[in-house]
């Protein structure tokens, strides 16, 4: 009897040990998505899709999107500040989760996005280490930084039958990838990238022709000839030379015989 009670206090003390030992301590990430040479990706362009997972084994952790405003131009446009200076301020685009953990934990975060602009989505991953009780949410967070731009072809629609032409205009909307505005002189200065349609017939490429800024925010303009009947695909694209920040949709015409 008195052995049983022995071992039943020696197996309570054990697992309370156990339990004790291995409790979780919530823990906080913020995690913000910045876009190359730009602001921060928030609700304005649909949010980035965040995803945390344990690198090791795959399991999630938590999932959710960037909410909130491009920021503070006047922060993150600085031509001064040194490399400690804080990017973003109360309202900048985040996603904030608190996980609970026990041990340290190899922790990787996807981001995807910008939902708004699926055709311009593109996927990151970034992974650190996470300690319990040792929260990742003082000045910027978690911030991982997004290349490109969001190219969005208005014109022609896709698949469109274009008849008896000798050219077709092609229209195309190029913002950064937060949304901000593209236009000459700008902060995102149009005069400096270059904004193409790369023509393609049965594929095959017949033209390339450069596309010029058409006089409205963040909209460039031309004309891509047609010379033959066929199935035409037409890829434009935005190249900033300085940063090396690129962005691509697509539209097809079909042109009938003449």
């Amino acid at each position: 009897m008195c052995v049983c009670k022995s071992f039943t206090l020696l197996a309570a003390a054990l697992f309370s040990f156990g339990v004790s030992s291995a409790s979780a301590e919530p823990t906080e990430i913020v995690v913000r998505v910045l876009s190359k040479d730009a602001k921060f990706i928030g609700t304005s362009m649909g949010g980035m899709r965040i995803t945390l997972r344990d690198a090791e084994t795959g399991e999630m952790l938590a999932t959710g999107l960037t909410e909130g405003t491009t920021g503070d131009t006047s922060l993150l446009m600085h031509t001064r500040g040194g490399r400690r200076a804080q990017l973003s301020d109360a309202t900048a685009a985040k996603y904030q989760a608190t996980l609970d953990l026990d041990v340290p934990r190899l922790i990787e975060v996807e981001a995807f996005g910008p939902l708004a602009q699926r055709q311009a989505a593109q996927r990151i991953v970034s992974s650190q280490w996470v300690i319990p009780g040792r929260h990742i949410n003082k000045g910027d967070g978690w911030v991982l930084e997004l290349p490109g731009f969001a190219v969005d072809v208005l014109a022609p629609p896709a698949h469109v039958r274009v008849g008896d032409v000798t050219s077709v205009d092609v229209r195309a909307n190029v913002v950064t990838m937060c949304g901000c505005p593209v236009e000459p002189k700008g902060i995102w200065d149009a005069d400096t990238y270059e904004v193409e349609a790369i023509v393609s017939l049965d594929g095959k490429t017949v033209a390339r022709v450069p596309l010029a800024f058409a006089g409205e925010t963040s909209q460039f303009a031309g004309s891509v000839p047609v010379a033959a009947p066929g199935f035409y695909d037409v890829l434009v694209y935005a190249y900033d030379p300085a940063t090396g920040n690129t962005g691509v949709d697509r539209t097809t015409f079909i042109a009938a015989r003449k």
